[in-house]
């Protein structure tokens, strides 16, 4: 059944609405209730004109719907007050119209500029006293209970060996094999001694952005069972802090912890920040742990490794051996200077329950001088090499610390700067991969180098690749491509050419050959090449050049060890390939085309 809608109020039946008021009052009151000023004028015994006159005066139509009902619960709240025998239904009439009359103050407070306070009291009350920070980095006891099964329910037999001897010795010297989940382990290792006994860990490598890898792998082991990390350093409810440092000796100072130290034979004065690692870590409850592969026989860690630096000083009584050979050192042995070694290859890696391998694929892949190197522990001797490791230590830096105008992880990691990209393909050898580099040019002649990006790529079609460096255009201003298209780069060439025309094709000889060392071992010897100190892939390639001859024997050439036909030196031809944009001589600048895109 509908409801006929409410009729304005006439002289005939319309009470007075507040007696008590004046009839200028009353009047505006009965307008606000629908009547016409024709029925309000019978109701007062006042002329209409007057009404009208109040009306234009006092603004009745100007007045808000708010302000209509406060004045409304005013006047009825007056009558109420002036009542003399007042009923209980009066009291609480009168306590709810005061209610009223202050929540409509609160709500014209906030309009007229007040805060969310003057709606609600009860924020105001939240505020006072000092605020509690929120707990960060928690980690229920339920969450640490699964993390803690995890980590041991997905060791491997060699990594078992690593968590059973940090049990009982302070330092743990370690050489591996490469991608044997060496920084894996430790980082998880290293995050669940901090949650069970509330100790420091601190994470270096030959660069802070080699160390950052430890942070990733903890915040992935976390974000598993549902825990958020942030901070850096990284602090857990328990007071435990996580450190994640470079090689910079100045920064790397005044901590205190366990120490986790990567790569550390690829790290340009070792023995200096070995003495700061150490003092951060001398009280007898910390441990020491040095991972690496190896570099060369000439860096200065190998005496770290050797024991002939514990020897240093020491009367021949007082000097100790130490046996390197795999054989001795391949399950692990406590040595005369107390520390813990053990040589890890890829081979004891699948003997250790590793299936991430294929060993037959891995010998097709690498020659047997890398295959030694990189895989079996073996240290290179560089002597022969046309890049030695003491060369190429002084190209070695640390980015994070020293490129501010290069954010790895924006957009644009390079904003507008220019950029060279060199490109070795795969020479067609079984597991044989391509090599792509991005090389940042000087902005004024003489100026240096540096190498933003490095990568290998192996099992990847021709239009993959092609696509991957497509990719490199759309994140970099990239105004210069050179591609070897002597063999099966022809095709990548083609494809690259499609998107950036302007593509340069180097065809290789023996002199292309050495014009191209020829320019990188000039960039270098001038301090002019910079490189992350964590790219240890790329030291290891231009080291593995050395020279040679043509087939026929009578022209020199360069290869990378003894087989051409699988060259783990794919990055370093790249980015000799990239270089090779400059002259010789080194007077090209790239200020004109860095300019060119403002114009």
């Amino acid at each position: 059944m509908s409801t006929a809608p409410a009729l304005p109020m006439t002289h005939a039946h319309a009470p007075l609405l507040f007696p008590h008021l004046e009839p200028r009052r009353q009047a505006m009151h009965l307008y606000f209730h629908g009547n016409s000023l024709r029925v309000i004028a019978e109701l007062l015994l006042v002329p209409e004109g007057t009404i009208s006159t109040w009306k234009k005066r006092d603004g009745w139509d100007d007045i808000k719907p708010i302000d209509r009902v406060d004045f409304a619960i005013e006047a009825r709240m007056s009558l109420l007050v002036l009542k003399e025998n007042k009923t209980g239904g009066d009291f609480k009439e009168i306590d709810l119209l005061g209610r009223q009359l202050e929540r409509i103050a609160r709500v014209n407070k906030y309009s007229h500029g007040g805060n969310e306070a003057d709606l609600n009291p009860k924020v105001a009350n939240r505020n006072k006293g000092a605020r509690k920070a929120p707990d960060r980095n928690v980690v229920e006891p339920e969450q640490q209970a699964r993390l803690i099964e995890q980590f041991e329910s997905t060791m491997f037999g060699y990594q078992r060996t690593w968590f059973e001897a940090g049990k009982h010795h302070r330092i743990r010297n370690l050489l591996k094999s490469r991608q044997i989940g060496a920084t894996y382990f430790f980082a998880f290792e290293a995050f669940i001694d901090a949650l069970v006994t509330g100790r420091n860990q601190i994470f270096m490598s030959a660069s802070k952005a080699q160390a950052h890898m430890f942070k990733q792998y903890i915040i992935q082991f976390a974000k598993g069972e549902g825990v958020e990390l942030k901070g850096d350093p990284m602090v857990l409810p328990n007071g435990a802090h996580l450190y994640f440092l470079g090689t910079n000796t100045r920064t790397a100072q005044g901590y205190h912890g366990n120490i986790y130290m990567d790569e550390y034979f690829w790290i340009h004065g070792f023995m200096d920040f070995r003495k700061v690692a150490s003092g951060m870590a001398m009280h007898k409850k910390w441990r020491q742990t040095y991972i690496s592969t190896p570099s060369s026989l000439s860096h200065p860690a190998y005496k770290f490794w050797s024991g002939a630096h514990f020897n240093r000083g020491k009367a021949k009584a007082d000097r100790i051996e130490v046996d390197l050979s795999h054989g001795n050192l391949a399950d692990g042995r406590l040595c005369g200077d107390r520390h813990w070694r053990q040589i890890v290859t890829v081979e004891d890696a699948v003997r250790g329950g590793c299936d991430l391998f294929d060993l037959d694929e891995l010998r097709g892949e690498y020659s047997e001088d890398e295959y030694r190197n990189l895989l079996m522990c073996e240290f290179m001797d560089d002597t022969l090499s046309l890049f030695p490791l003491l060369t190429l230590q002084r190209c070695m830096v640390d980015s994070w610390e020293l490129w501010d105008d290069y954010k790895p992880f924006a957009a644009r990691p390079f904003g507008y700067r220019a950029v060279w990209i060199g490109y070795d393909p795969a020479k067609g050898g079984q597991g044989d991969s391509a090599g792509c580099v991005v090389l940042a040019p000087p902005l004024a002649p003489g100026g240096k180098f540096r190498i933003l990006e490095r990568h290998r790529w192996s099992g990847m079609d021709f239009d993959a690749q092609a696509r991957a460096i497509r990719a490199m255009c759309d994140r970099y201003h990239v105004t210069y491509i050179g591609i070897d298209t002597t063999g099966i780069g022809e095709g990548v060439y083609q494809l690259v050419k499609q998107f950036y025309p302007a593509v340069t094709s180097i065809q290789y000889n023996p002199n292309v050959k050495m014009r191209m060392v020829m320019k990188a071992q000039d960039v270098m010897n001038k301090g002019r090449l910079e490189f992350d100190s964590g790219m240890t892939d790329l030291a290891q390639a231009f080291m593995s050049i050395r020279r040679a001859v043509t087939q026929s024997g009578k022209l020199p050439t360069f290869e990378a060890s003894r087989s051409e036909e699988t060259s783990h030196a794919d990055i370093a031809w790249a980015t000799m390939q990239a270089l090779l944009h400059e002259p010789l001589e080194g007077t090209t600048s790239t200020n004109s085309s860095f300019l060119e895109i403002y114009q």
